[in-house]
């Protein structure tokens, strides 16, 4: 078997699914690895029905995501209604869907007509699962991108992007009223990327270090993400909603990338997720949330060999395909267990888990 070490009952962990790849082990040998390192909660990109099917009557918790390009047919509240009669209540309770990502990015995406669609989209889909007595059950919610901030530094200056705040604004009562998380996507690899003259690899990576205090609230802030996500809630509570939880639907740090892509590399991936791991050891919460445990997502299980864009797109993954870890995140192998398929090799930095 192989577990976290030290990180049993991480409950606020989760880790997200992607499926771009022509290389992936069956959806039944994911669901094995994830139940060795005791990850009880992912995300997918979609409603994989091989996926869904595999998952049923495990303790795995999962999030299914409405692609951008279907979120025009769900502004009907008949094709909201029938999308998740097809596509979620066939497989509940068995498989433990507790979360429909409506879109992912929707407000940063190239096609701004969606941006129009997603409220109305989501408002269908919440109502389709109350028809269905399911609304008790799962949440429906969006991933956003950082980029809906026009202003993320300090904390206390988070405020959203003038052009994104009415729609911004539809979404947020919606997840008010139906008491469902604000999900955001960050990444504070793509700041350091972007400014590594400026900003602190240690901050960035949850190393020691000074930190810095923000102006404002006189908090001090350790690290990048906290401060990302203390922009948020700011953001939020200037439009008028105080008491939204905020999670943070991915996160994570490419192992591998092209000349250009500073900072990305083995050594960097593997001290994030590794200091990641141990702050969602400890349920932390951010300086302006303390007691709000943080919930996070990690990006992502595997690499993704057919995403576009540069190599960085391609090496997230805290696993290889072929069930060997990319790097040590603080994975061992129990010598008195059995593997899961195949042999386990006792090295600190491989341990292969499926065939």
């Amino acid at each position: 078997m192989i577990t976290f070490s030290g990180y049993y009952g991480v409950s606020s962990l989760g880790i997200n699914y992607g499926q771009v790849a022509n290389n992936l082990p069956a959806p039944d040998k994911v669901l094995e690895l994830l139940s060795s390192l005791k990850l009880t909660k992912a995300r997918i990109y979609d409603t994989n029905p091989q996926i869904l099917t595999a998952f049923a009557n495990s303790t795995a918790e999962l999030v299914v995501t409405v692609e951008n390009q279907i979120l025009f047919q769900l502004t009907d509240a008949q094709q909201a209604y029938q999308w998740v009669n097809t596509h979620v209540k066939p497989y509940f309770p068995a498989t433990k869907i507790t979360g429909i990502a409506v879109g992912n990015e929707v407000f940063t995406g190239e096609d701004t007509t969606q941006i129009s669609y997603l409220v109305p989209a989501m408002v269908n889909i919440h109502a389709a699962l109350a028809q269905l007595g399911l609304d008790k059950y799962i949440q429906v919610s969006t991933p956003n991108s950082l980029a809906v901030l026009q202003e993320s530094y300090p904390p206390s200056a988070g405020s959203f992007n003038v052009k994104v705040v009415g729609v911004m604004s539809q979404l947020l009562k919606f997840l008010s009223d139906t008491k469902s998380p604000f999900w955001i996507n960050a990444y504070p690899y793509f700041a350091y990327k972007d400014n590594p003259d400026k900003i602190s690899i240690d901050y960035v990576l949850f190393n020691p270090n000074s930190g810095m205090v923000d102006p404002t609230t006189n908090m001090h802030y350790d690290n990048m993400l906290y401060a990302q996500v203390d922009a948020v809630i700011f953001a939020i509570a200037k439009l008028g909603y105080g008491n939204i939880d905020v999670r943070v639907s991915e996160t994570g740090w490419p192992s591998n990338g092209d000349g250009e892509e500073i900072g990305a590399s083995l050594e960097n991936a593997a001290v994030y997720n590794r200091n990641l791991l141990r702050r969602q050891h400890e349920n932390e919460g951010t300086p302006l949330r303390p007691n709000w445990r943080l919930e996070v997502y990690v990006f992502a299980l595997f690499n993704e060999d057919m995403k576009p864009g540069p190599s960085s797109e391609r090496n997230y993954g805290l696993y290889r395909p072929d069930g060997t870890m990319c790097y040590n995140v603080g994975l061992y192998a129990l010598s008195n267990s059995s593997p899961i398929t195949g042999s386990v090799s006792h090295t600190p930095t491989v341990s292969k888990v499926i065939n």
